[in-house]
């Protein structure tokens, strides 16, 4: 174990499930995740030994097959994981945020057919509410879906699926104005509605289309794809927790615990950088000793860590709050910001310890140099999080004059 990151006050479950994940990504993800992403290949041996970990049911409740662990267990998880390739954290917190969804708000006949097969990872999930024409602003989605009997017909475009070949189920955010008269808040005439289909690409199921994957600058090896509605029906007892106009504050709630997840991501890229830097530094010689004699890489080398333990501990502090039944878009939003931006200065700065060779694509910094950015955009930009980190503050410091 190493000094940076440690996390006061787990108990021996948590533990023993921590120390089997790193031991996995040491053995099992690292030696192969720089080959992987840059053959952009789908990590399959990786997925099937999580599968076998039973990491996809890491939060699902025991009674539907899954482990019942807290986020914060799942957080530190992601951790490790990221660690060794972010790629692999981004297939399961897609499926995680669906599982979450569907926990808090499906009904129960949703609960019992998706969650016990999401546990086992045989129905895998992936959520979808960005659009071509929109990113942050949620509320101006131009999807729709129009109930026609039993059914609803939907249609339009989405964007940014991560997991959207290979998933099997896809949570996706429409504008329903059904029982919504007009001039209803645009938030409040929003749906989610549970869309099954075949993984693969092309028309997975009559009116569904999934396009080929979107070739990226990094986070590859994860399928992210667009999807196209074009008269595809569904049955009603699919709409998420079975009341329409209910769906802008699912999604909310699962990007709220995406946000922990993705600053757990970026805690994990972080250690990771901070490893490669440091061991380079002590191997390096120039000018007839280790560059990680010189003072110069001594305090950068002291900013990175300082950095990766400030960072872990928003984060656990953010799935801590949320484990506690008490709001935490406060502290979700501080800890994404902070991680994110963290992450990209220390792989910046690992970067620069390697000088050349960072260039090189036989060093695993250059990998990590091209993920970090997704982070600052994934579950809401710096300038989202800062929105929202303003708004509760001035509801907490309000002027009382």
């Amino acid at each position: 174990m190493t000094r940076l990151a440690q996390t006061a006050g787990l108990n021996d479950i948590q533990q023993e499930i921590l120390s089997t994940v790193r031991d996995f990504v040491d053995k099992e993800i690292i030696p192969v995740a720089t080959q992987l992403e840059h053959r952009d290949e789908y990590p399959t041996e990786i997925v099937e030994g999580l599968k076998e970990l039973g990491l996809f049911g890491l939060m699902i409740p025991e009674e539907y097959g899954g482990l019942g662990e807290s986020l914060l267990t799942y957080a530190l998880c992601v951790e490790e994981i990221a660690r060794g390739w972010m790629s692999v954290s981004g297939i399961i917190n897609t499926h995680f945020i669906v599982a979450y969804m569907l926990k808090q708000h499906g009904t129960q006949e949703q609960k019992d057919t998706f969650l016990p097969r999401m546990a086992l990872g045989e129905v895998r999930g992936a959520f979808s509410m960005s659009e071509p024409a929109l990113g942050s602003d949620v509320a101006a989605i131009t999807s729709k879906g129009v109930k026609d009997g039993d059914e609803y017909v939907l249609n339009g475009q989405k964007m940014w699926l991560t997991n959207g070949g290979t998933s099997s189920l896809v949570a996706v955010l429409c504008r329903s104005d059904e029982g919504h008269p007009e001039g209803t808040a645009r938030h409040k005439s929003m749906t989610t509605f549970l869309v099954e289909k075949e993984p693969g690409f092309g028309e997975v199921r009559p009116g569904l289309t999934i396009p080929g994957k979107i070739d990226k600058m990094g986070y590859k090896g994860v399928d992210t794809t667009e999807l196209i509605m074009d008269g595809l029906r569904i049955p009603a007892n699919r709409v998420l927790g079975g009341t329409t106009g209910r769906g802008f504050y699912q999604m909310m709630d699962g990007v709220e615990v995406g946000r922990v997840n993705v600053a757990a991501r970026g805690c994990g890229v972080a250690q990771r950088a901070f490893e490669l830097g440091v061991s380079y530094a002590q191997q390096r010689h120039t000018f007839g000793k280790p560059i990680a004699q010189h003072q110069a890489i001594q305090f950068k080398l002291a900013e990175m860590a300082t950095k990766v333990e400030a960072a872990h501990a928003m984060m656990v502090n953010a799935a801590r709050k949320k484990d506690s039944g008490e709001r935490n878009d406060l502290e979700a939003g501080m800890a994404k910001y902070l991680a994110s931006e963290y992450c990209k200065e220390v792989v910046e700065d690992a970067f620069r310890i390697h000088g050349g060779y960072g260039f090189s694509k036989e060093y695993e910094i250059e990998r990590l140099y091209r993920e970090a950015p997704m982070l600052l955009i994934g579950e809401g930009t710096a300038e989202i999080q800062k929105m929202i980190i303003g708004r509760r503050l001035l509801e907490e410091y309000r002027f009382q004059g």
